[in-house]
């Protein structure tokens, strides 16, 4: 580096009279000659004496200036020492960010020379470069060293001295142990080695003329190189992954294929490996490829492989991939392939890129599930409706009837079955209502202790003799809030499920115990909340379930007894009926060892409700005749003819609706004296709760007798706004039906 070079440096400093040095020397001496004018002294001594001491300083001052002056040239020198070995593009700038001092590399060669403002250079490069300089002049205020990307380079800066800055611009090459990838989709999306690549997005190639899988001479940010693009379908998207012509077509094979972080294989036409990389080795659970076929590794595309990799070959089908199951041992896993058509040493290949699906294909497994299952709950709740309209039609004639025949009469025995096997349907068709979660719940705080203790009598009849059943409980356990009948049968069916696990004998152990659970936690792919839990456990020690059948137990109509002994709806039923109630479910099962069920219920915040026993008064004769006009509602024809019979036998005066407009173009007349409102819940048109609660506005005093085979989410709380209304539940008695229109008009 030339003397001229140095001295055309700004950063070389110099002595200048500048303004403020003026105003200095001025400030200085008029100090001292007010000074000398206070104090007395002779003017001219002390402006002497002051301008010796300016002569002097400004003689240190330059001299000072020399020397930086020197050790900065010094600087310079070593500097231009080390870069004649060096071809990166450097710069040496001043804090002004001036360049003085250059490499050899390829920016020497452009405009950038001594004297040149590097953030002009940078600004002419790309439009954010004046933003990029001032981030990084910013930041090496406070660390020595900073790298950030900058267009298609990396941008360093090192602070070298308190004088100079070390700048580095070196060209980025894609490192393809990041692959370039960008997403065409409703947007496009591009990672930061297809940037690094291509620059921007509109740099992109016109992916519609590219040759997949084949060489495609595309421009990029280091000028036109040969890339070979593979194409993948993910999600809706389109996927293209850029692969360097040296790497996935002239041989496949190298160090550069290995450390590819996708999982990728290369395959003869027939299915052949050729060659996997380390991804695709974990992938499909092998060391290598060698001597396997890709029919060897996967199953389940529904066709034979071979044709389709033969598909493939003559370019057919390669825009959509395939799902496949692996046929690992160890695991289930799936994989989402994509195939890509190349050459390679003048013969046809393919290119299989690998992503693992494992996750989507269990989500979309359990998308179906739930699917189905809320098919088969609307399927089933749609049967009890119409089944109990049934029963009830059945039981209530079969009811009338047994009034008009005592034991003696050779028909009673018959009706009386009718009427037994009537009940038998009730209680099947009430388990399709648990497991469709549409029965209506009656819930009280219970305390689970008085519960169990209450069932130990029948749970112990269930079990039989062999079997030992055995209670424990938890002192300071809290009370729930669920429906009693339906908690206990839970329980019974548990009992029942664990004593046919069982059949040579064994122990059923019922646990109940608080558990706190502080925040929320997952299980079996549930949530559950953070609270206060009651946790009821049934274990027995019986054979046990499979693994791979645990997750259909609770299935409806899925058992693993044998013909004949189980319906298939009692574990799906007691899942209806604990989710209904709000709680959760768990199992827990070992072969051969037994099988634990634990139910999670919320802890109520009131104490249990007390129970108080029945007085029994001395009862009196019911009237023979009873009084009273009932306004009967039912779209079911046979259901409608035995309860108008039913409450005409107890000398009520009905009034017959089809629908709840009937009803209420009957309620037009206002003379009219209605006692009692028994209506349907659901109907054809209007449902029950709409037409009663219209009516009542006129007449508010009526009592309501609501009647349904299954009730929807919402009629609790329907009901509820409803006043002086009772539910009744199909299928119903003829006592049932009398006492409870008695009790509304009592």
């Amino acid at each position: 580096m030339s003397e001229s070079d140095v001295n055309k440096a700004p950063s070389v400093p110099s002595f200048k009279l500048s303004e403020t040095r003026i105003t200095v020397v001025l400030s200085v001496l008029i100090m001292l000659g007010g000074f000398a004018y206070y104090t007395q002294v002779d003017i001219g001594v002390m402006l002497r004496s002051g301008i010796t001491v300016l002569v002097f300083a400004i003689l240190f001052d330059r001299l000072v200036q020399w020397s930086r002056r020197w050790f900065i040239r010094q600087e310079l020198n070593i500097f231009q020492h080390v870069f004649t070995s060096l071809n990166d593009p450097y710069v040496v700038t001043n804090q002004d960010g001036i360049v003085v001092c250059t490499s050899v590399g390829d920016i020497s060669s452009n405009e950038l020379k001594i004297g040149a403002s590097l953030a002009d250079f940078l600004q002419g490069l790309s439009s954010g470069g004046h933003r990029c300089y001032c981030e990084v002049m910013s930041i090496l205020a406070h660390e020595n060293c900073v790298e950030r990307p900058f267009a298609n380079m990396s941008l360093s800066a090192r602070q070298v001295s308190d004088n100079f800055i070390l700048w580095s611009l070196i060209p980025k090459k894609p490192n393809f142990t990041e692959i370039p990838k960008v997403r065409v989709g409703q947007t496009t999306e591009m990672n930061a080695a297809a940037q690094v690549l291509f620059g921007g997005i509109a740099d992109l190639p016109d992916f519609a003329k590219l040759r997949i899988g084949q060489g495609n001479a595309v421009r990029t940010t280091s000028g036109e190189q040969q890339i070979i693009p593979l194409k993948q379908q993910i999600n809706g998207a389109a996927e293209y992954i850029f692969l360097p012509d040296d790497v996935s077509n002239a041989g496949l094979g190298g160090s550069d294929f290995e450390v590819l972080p996708v999982p990728m294989v290369k395959l003869s036409v027939e299915g052949r490996i050729l060659n996997a990389n380390a991804d695709a080795c974990r992938l499909l659970g092998i060391s290598s490829g060698d001597g396997l076929a890709l029919q060897d590794l996967m199953e389940g595309l529904g066709r034979s492989i071979s044709d389709w990799l033969t598909d493939a070959s003559h370019g057919r089908g390669l825009s959509h991939p395939e799902f496949l199951r692996l046929t690992r041992r160890d695991k289930e896993v799936f994989v989402q392939v994509s195939l890509n058509k190349s050459t390679d040493a003048g013969r046809v290949i393919l290119i299989a890129v690998l992503s693992d699906a494992t996750e989507l294909k269990t989500l979309e497994a359990q998308f179906v599930q739930s699917q189905k299952m809320q098919a088969i709950g609307q399927l089933a709740g749609g049967v009890a409706h119409d089944f109990n309209n049934l029963l009830t039609a059945i039981s209530g004639h079969c009811d009338l009837l047994l009034l008009r025949h005592d034991a003696s009469d050779q028909d009673f025995a018959d009706l009386v079955q009718i009427n037994q096997n009537a009940n038998r349907a009730a209680a099947l068709v009430s388990q399709l209502l648990a497991f469709s979660r549409k029965q209506t719940l009656r819930p009280e705080s219970l305390d689970m202790r008085d519960t169990l203790s209450d069932l130990t009598h029948l749970l112990n009849r269930l079990v039989g003799e062999k079997i030992d059943l055995s209670l424990n409980y938890d002192p300071e356990l809290r009370s729930v809030r669920a429906d009693k009948r339906q908690l206990e049968q839970v329980i019974m069916n548990l009992v029942v499920n664990a004593r046919d696990a069982m059949p040579s004998g064994g122990r059923i152990t019922i646990s109940t115990e608080g558990e706190h659970i502080a925040s929320p936690i997952i299980r079996d792919r549930v949530s559950i909340d953070a609270g206060d839990y009651v946790s009821i456990k049934v274990r027995d020690q019986g054979c046990g379930i499979p693994a791979d059948k645990v997750q259909k137990i609770f299935e409806p109509f899925y058992t693993t007894k044998r013909t004949g002994e189980g319906t298939g709806l009692g574990l799906s039923t007691v899942y209806g009926i604990v989710k209904q109630t709000g709680g959760y479910i768990f199992v827990d099962s070992v072969l051969e060892q037994g099988t634990e069920f634990n139910i999670l219920l919320p802890s109520a915040d009131s104490e249990p409700d007390v129970i108080i026993e029945d007085i029994v008064l001395t009862p009196q004769k019911r009237r023979s005749r009873e009084q009273g006009i009932i306004l009967l509602v039912e779209d079911e024809a046979p259901v409608r003819t035995f309860a108008s019979r039913a409450l005409q036998l107890r000398g009520y005066q009905v009034l017959e609706a089809t629908c709840a407009e009937d009803a209420l173009e009957q309620l037009q007349d206002e003379s009219l004296k209605i006692d009692v409102f028994v209506t349907d819940v659901v109907m054809p048109g209007r449902d029950g709760p709409s037409w009663v609660k219209e009516a009542l506005i006129k007449r508010p005093n009526v009592r309501v007798v609501f009647m349904s085979g299954y009730a929807e989410d919402s009629f609790e709380t329907h009901q509820a706004e409803i006043k002086n209304s009772v539910f009744l539940p199909k299928p119903f008695s003829l006592t049932d039906l009398t006492d409870t229109v008695q009790q509304q008009l009592a």
